[in-house]
């Protein structure tokens, strides 16, 4: 190929997407061009996809600015939605209260305090009818955090896309269903983890089938690196479990091109700047190698890894709050530079309560600073070529390599099964754990400065005005989940968790289809995870 040949195919590419219309230039009226670089180097939208998924970048679209919300009832959340789409948010993500997360009814016994707490309550359809009242499916897109109970609250949504008369091809969102690093790290599990795979499995058959433009599991290094690990420990067993889903799905006789290319990931935006951006490169690099030479993928689609970021929860402080202003602001700077396609900014209150509206409102507002103000949008990886981010790539890849190595000597080739022993002897905890304690220890020693707690602590520690969750929450919730079980069909209800009892039973059978007619009949989450609770065993 020629010095030019390479500039060339990326020019046809780009000039193939549609741009925005925007003034591609500097303050001072100094145009930008789309990419920078030699003739002969790698361009975005180009295998590996080390500099971006796509040609173009932000001068075509720009990420989904994707605020996170959910608290007391439907109704609470809702009135939350509708306001952050009024104040320019282009897509919604939705939190759920830890019942459940854990798959359990607002009237479990467990369930009592926690109702509506740390996000939205939703026991069965008639919550989940509420939560998107007046709300086009059609028209929004929607990610649902959520992995034990990920394919009956998916099931349920599209009962309410059916019921509103939005058709399933239309629904647009992704449910993030990685069971996976629960067990590493975030514990949010029922099942043990081959059956826990199987649900996953399922939904990714089913959507590849019925809801073409759904993103069926978000694969997250989030959790994992909110726990403690090393930014080289969040690449490498995110892609390892990357790789694990995709050899279950094709194990259960899908090809890889059929379903590969609704795979997406989530990733921290954490605050070590240069070393997330090279992260998010090394990433796309290493999926796209990996998709095409181990897993035979023909489709370019399948080996674009496209990802989700939210700034590092864990990076916020209690201590001087407003100071997490400038944290979350820098570290969605490096999600935006590294080509995210979607961003969640937390929110400066977070470290004390749930996020006010004020306090959401401005991490929305930082999104768009980003994206209006700075001019990093106009150009491509704008810090492709720089020799200290290209070397911090070749080392976090490097580094992910070795992990790599190791859980498929452990599963005697099958990342599948190097991931599932990893978490059965306890491996990837063990990782995390360490590098939690040898953080802790830094910051103890003062070998890492952390603003306002072990260093500059002279500041205004007092709290802000935070958002109070009303008590009466958990007893409006109880009083819905006893109505919508004395107004049911008691008849359909018996009947769809028979279904589902024995479905259950056949691993050839997809549990969804089973599964939506259970959220038609307003069979709760709870009464769900119970019936398949029987069949599966729980993983303690």
């Amino acid at each position: 190929m020629t010095d030019g040949g390479r500039r060339a195919e990326w020019r046809a590419a780009y000039e193939h997407e549609p741009l925005r219309d925007a003034a591609f230039e500097t303050m001072s009226g100094v145009p930008v061009a789309p990419v920078y670089g030699p003739d002969d180097a790698e361009f975005p939208g180009e295998y590996p996809y080390t500099r971006g998924p796509y040609a173009s970048m932000y001068r075509s679209k720009l990420w989904t600015m994707r605020q996170f919300a959910g608290f007391g009832t439907a109704e609470d959340t809702n009135e939350r939605f509708r306001r952050l789409l009024a104040a320019g948010g282009s897509g919604l993500s939705t939190a759920f209260d830890m019942p459940t997360l854990l798959a359990r009814d607002s009237d479990h016994p467990l369930a009592v305090g926690e109702v509506g707490r740390a996000g939205v309550a939703v026991d069965s359809l008639a919550d989940m009818e509420v939560l998107f009242d007046g709300i086009d499916l059609g028209a929004v897109s929607t990610s649902m955090t959520i992995n034990s109970a990920a394919a009956t609250v998916l099931a349920m949504y599209v009962v309410v896309g059916d019921k509103t008369g939005v058709e399933r091809r239309r629904l647009s969102g992704t449910i993030q269903n990685d069971i996976l690093k629960e067990y590493q790290a975030q514990k949010e599990y029922v099942f043990p983890p081959r059956p826990s795979l199987r649900l996953v499995t399922d939904t990714i058959r089913f959507c590849t089938s019925e809801l073409p433009r759904w993103h069926p599991v978000s694969i997250s290094g989030y959790h994992i690196r909110e726990a403690g690990s090393t930014a080289a420990q969040e690449l490498a067993f995110t892609l390892a479990n990357g790789f694990a889903y995709v050899e279950a799905v094709r194990a259960s006789g899908l090809a890889v091109d059929e379903f590969a290319p609704r795979l997406s990931f989530f990733f921290n935006a954490h605050i070590d700047f240069f070393e997330e951006i090279a992260k998010y490169r090394a990433a796309r690099r290493i999926w796209a190698r990996w998709m095409r030479d181990r897993y035979g993928a023909a489709d370019p689609r399948s080996w674009r890894l496209r990802f989700h970021t939210q700034t590092a929860g864990v990076s916020l402080t209690a201590q001087q709050p407003e100071v997490n202003i400038a944290r979350v602001a820098l570290e969605a700077l490096a999600g935006v530079l590294g080509g995210t396609q979607s961003l969640h900014t937390d929110s400066f209150d977070e470290a004390l309560a749930l996020p006010t509206e004020k306090a959401a409102r401005l991490a929305l507002r930082t999104q768009q600073v980003i994206a209006h103000e700075t001019g990093v949008v106009n150009v491509a990886d704008p810090l492709g070529g720089s020799w200290f981010v290209e070397a911090l790539t070749d080392e976090l890849e490097r580094e992910a390599e070795e992990v790599f190595a190791y859980l498929d000597e452990l599963g005697a080739g099958s990342m599948l099964d190097g991931v599932i022993v990893g978490i059965e002897e306890g491996w990837f905890q063990d990782r995390i754990a360490d590098s939690a304690y040898d953080f802790q220890r830094k910051l103890q020693a003062r070998q890492w400065t952390l603003v306002g707690v072990n260093d500059f602590t002279d500041g205004d520690d007092a709290a802000p005005p935070t958002l109070s969750i009303d008590p009466s929450v958990e007893t409006r919730q109880l009083a819905r989940l006893r109505a919508v079980k004395a107004n049911r069909s008691e008849v359909a209800v018996r009947d769809a968790l028979a279904r589902i009892a024995k479905d259950a039973t056949d691993p050839l059978v997809n549990l969804v289809p089973a599964l939506i007619e259970a959220s038609a009949a307003y069979v709760t989450v709870g009464e769900v995870t119970d019936t398949l609770e029987s069949e599966f065993g729980t993983y303690t």
